[in-house]
């Protein structure tokens, strides 16, 4: 039995030795060491030999399979090391060549400025409000002391879906339902931005765009105070040496009522094109609110006063920009968004 089991110990050696990948070395292992291998077959057949010489041929049987198994585990080793390298060689990152920088996103300029307008009024202690794009014709129309009858309805092309309801005009619906919510005569101070609807497009003009209106409600509150702050957020946009004036207009849910320009960005109030040569430029309404305004919605116009103001953000970053048609904000054009 010994020269059998050298015999087979060298024959297995050979083979592991010549094996070219482990699913051979596998194929080694179970030839001799599996359940029906050369190995195995040794050890069954110890139960042929007499008691005086099993415990020696065991032992033999033993230290041959253990020679084997150390060596097919080494040699499966050195397989798997091999393998890794080889595969880390061929997926080898040159860490030292530079980095291929990812294309980022551009914030969309109309949302940047209003976010930089929204910013401004919560500094001052404003909160932004919101409310339904499809509101009902009691908010947008009647609580701003425009009823049913009134001819000023007929200065806006709008959007009705049915007769009580429209897709809003204006952000000043939120204004009338913030009132309504709050206790009457209690202060408040908000922004409403969002979009509003109107039937107009052209260079100037989009049936979809943005508003941001401000209303404040108070004891004590005065066109000076409406003038002060609207000074502060237009030269806080357009810088310090901004000019501003107030020019008398008329709208229905305020009075006084007021048209504010600034002095043109492109030629500094100097005359040019772009101002028709008189060096304003329009950019927004305000007023003192309407009296009735205030009645509607629950509020003593004895015993309170408030300002309010409304203004488009296109015509804000139009003028922050130096874009001359309204259209582009609205055609993804990659070419035109990269620049902000």
């Amino acid at each position: 039995m010994e020269q059998e089991l050298q015999r087979i110990k060298a024959e297995a050696l050979d083979a592991i030795k010549g094996a070219a990948d482990q699913q051979a070395l596998q194929d080694i292992r179970v030839k001799y060491l599996g359940k029906k291998g050369e190995v195995t077959a040794l050890l069954k057949g110890l139960g042929k030999l007499s008691p005086e010489e099993r415990p020696k041929a065991g032992a033999l049987v033993n230290a041959v399979r253990e020679a084997l198994e150390a060596e097919i585990d080494a040699v499966k080793t050195r397989m798997e090391t091999a393998e890794l390298n080889a595969r880390l060689e061929q997926e080898h990152i040159d860490i030292t060549l530079p980095g291929r920088a990812p294309k980022t996103g551009h914030i969309h300029p109309l949302t940047k400025v209003n976010e930089m307008i929204e910013d401004f009024f919560m500094k001052m202690g404003y909160t932004v409000e919101e409310g339904p794009e499809v509101e009902q014709d009691y908010y947008n129309f009647e609580c701003l002391n425009l009823p049913k009858d009134h001819p000023a309805r007929d200065m806006q092309d709008s959007f009705y879906i049915t007769e009580n309801f429209l897709l809003r005009t204006h952000t000043s619906p939120v204004q009338a339902r913030t009132m309504q919510r709050h206790e009457p005569n209690s202060p408040i101070r908000m922004i409403a931005p969002g979009k509003v609807y109107r039937w107009d497009y052209d260079a100037t003009h989009s049936p979809v765009f943005h508003q941001v209106e401000g209303l404040i409600i108070d004891e004590h509150i005065t066109f000076a105070d409406l003038k002060g702050t609207l000074e502060s957020f237009l030269r806080h946009m357009y810088g310090d040496e901004t000019k501003v004036r107030f020019r008398t207009s008329f709208f229905p849910f305020t009075e006084p009522s007021a048209e504010v320009d600034i002095s043109c960005v492109m030629c500094g109030g100097d005359g040019c094109r772009v101002c028709s040569h008189t060096g304003w430029l329009e950019i927004l309404g305000c007023g003192m609110v309407h009296p009735d305004v205030l009645r509607i919605n629950g509020y003593d116009p004895e015993k309170v006063k408030g300002f309010a103001f409304g203004m488009g953000v296109e015509r804000i970053a139009m003028l922050l920009y130096g874009i001359n048609d309204l259209r582009l904000f609205f055609e993804d054009d990659v070419r035109f968004l990269e620049q902000f």
